[in-house]
């Protein structure tokens, strides 16, 4: 006769406790970026409702954004350091292949065993890790997560490529991930379509560049980020509708229940589509933080979660979409209830 073995169970109801963001020091402006791809500022808020962004110094890391972010989502929570069982880190542009970025973040938050890994989804990286924050919480596997997503895109990207330069920005934001009374989290509806892979993607593989390197020396080109825009706007202006309607239905709601939605930041005018295809009731507020912070992947759902409860747009405790979407081509999308900053 086998064993059996134990089965644990966790909390009933999981929320999003706290919020904390980091927004880098440095403001860029459209007439900064336009310069080098040959365009202007008129051409870039037409294209893509971005006015402004944050370019991270030398100083403001991965790890340094993240830190700061956690920290205040950690405070806004009030949740202790020693509370937290698990760091998940959503991004992209950690350029090591090891160790992953969450380790040492945990470490330098003073969390001393906790569990830290990364995860690489693209733009839909932080409401991926969200979902599984919110099952290792019900499962019983964690008591409390803290969920960081962050890009540091200029690093990645050509200031000459005039597909990405003006789009991507940096930038930071963390959310605990905990039981509650009620349900805060709805159900996520996710997936990817690799057909489309090639929309997004880092222009030749480090393989590549290093076989150039002994052939060309330092005339080899490193590799960087690079984006068919109308492929990735078509996918998503098509594709994402029936998404948003699946995670509001298997949520028990309905549009107007709705007092938020916060796509990914990625083109205002994406955003403005989603919108209007759903039909979203006046009251509902519509995230627009890509205008003052560019397209910044896995950090651009928190960051503009944030804005509109700085603004005052929206209050803790109201009901919004998340729909998150990027490279892979991956998705994303469930209801929660908003947390309270700090």
């Amino acid at each position: 006769m086998s064993a059996r073995l134990a089965q644990t169970t966790g909390a009933e109801h999981t929320a999003i406790l706290g919020l904390g963001v980091y927004r880098p020091e440095r403001v860029v402006t459209n007439d900064e970026v336009a310069g080098p791809i040959n365009s202007s500022d008129e051409w870039i808020r037409t294209r893509s409702g971005i006015r402004t962004r944050r370019f991270a110094g030398p100083d403001e890391t991965i790890q340094t954004m993240s830190v700061a972010a956690a920290r205040g989502a950690l405070e806004s929570a009030g949740v202790a350091v020693d509370q937290v069982d698990c760091v998940i880190v959503a991004t992209s542009t950690h350029l090591l292949l090891t160790p992953a970025a969450a380790p040492p973040i945990a470490t330098d938050l003073g969390m001393n065993g906790a569990a830290a890994f990364d995860i690489s989804a693209g733009c839909a990286g932080f409401c991926h890790a969200l979902a599984i924050a919110s099952d290792l919480v019900r499962a019983g596997t964690a008591k409390n997560v803290l969920v960081i997503g962050v890009e540091k895109l200029t690093d990645t990207i050509n200031p000459a490529d005039r597909s990405t330069a003006f789009l991507f920005a940096d930038g930071a934001g963390a959310v605990v991930v905990g039981p509650a009374e009620q349900q805060g989290i709805g159900p996520t509806v996710w997936g990817s379509d690799g057909t489309q892979s090639h929309a997004i993607r880092q222009d030749k593989n480090w393989l590549e560049f290093f076989a150039e390197i002994d052939e060309k020396g330092l005339a080899a080109v490193r590799p960087y980020l690079t984006m068919e825009g109308t492929a990735v706007f078509r996918w998503a202006a098509h594709s994402l509708e029936k998404v948003c309607r699946d995670a509001i239905d298997r949520a028990g709601l309905d549009t107007d229940d709705l007092d938020a939605m916060i796509p990914h930041q990625a083109n205002g005018r994406i955003i403005e589509i989603m919108a209007r295809v759903l039909k979203l009731p006046e009251s509902c507020a519509l995230a627009d933080d890509i205008a003052e912070t560019g397209n910044t992947s896995a950090a651009s759902i928190p960051l503009a979660m944030e804005a509109l409860l700085r603004t005052g747009r929206s209050k803790p405790g109201d009901t919004a979409l998340l729909i998150a979407f990027g490279a892979g081509l991956s998705y994303a999308a469930q209801v929660v209830t908003l947390p309270r900053l700090a």
